[in-house]
């Protein structure tokens, strides 16, 4: 798995016009958002072990400065799949997604990342596999990482 997380001050994901997911913020306070792809070797082993890596990165900072996680802080994150993550672009000039899971395989993998990370604690939100998404979202640092498990 593949995930792309970006510590954030705002994030929103968008669907026909509707908000179907959102990390509600208060002033000063940050969360992460977390684009998660899968490809095909991936399995819930590999799902656990990446929500566990999102969720206790040390990428936040507390009152004192210090460098902490999410589950110091029970910052919210917004996960959003994105096959997109395993584009290949060695070739050419259009992107081959053949090293991306397909949408059966993918779905309940990215799902079981969501579920992992509520059973740790986390207040998570989500986009909607598989729709076209509209995902608006403040970057603070920035700080942006990719993960790869």
């Amino acid at each position: 798995m593949r995930s792309v997380v970006q510590r954030v001050s705002a994030a929103s994901v968008v669907v026909d016009g509707e908000t179907v997911g959102r990390l509600d913020l208060a002033d000063g306070q940050l969360g992460l958002v977390a684009l998660v792809g899968v490809t095909h070797d991936d399995d819930p082993a590999t799902a656990i072990k990446l929500a566990d890596k999102i969720w206790n990165l040390r990428i936040l900072n507390d009152s004192h400065g210090r460098e902490v996680s999410a589950a110091d802080l029970d910052a919210p994150i917004l996960v959003v799949s994105q096959f997109t993550l395993y584009a290949n672009t060695d070739k050419g000039r259009r992107p081959s997604w053949n090293a991306a899971a397909p949408g059966p395989v993918a779905e309940p993998l990215v799902d079981a990342v969501v579920e992992a990370l509520r059973g740790a604690g986390a207040t998570v939100a989500t986009g909607t596999f598989g729709a076209h998404m509209h995902v608006s979202l403040v970057n603070d640092g920035p700080v942006t990482l990719i993960l790869d498990i």
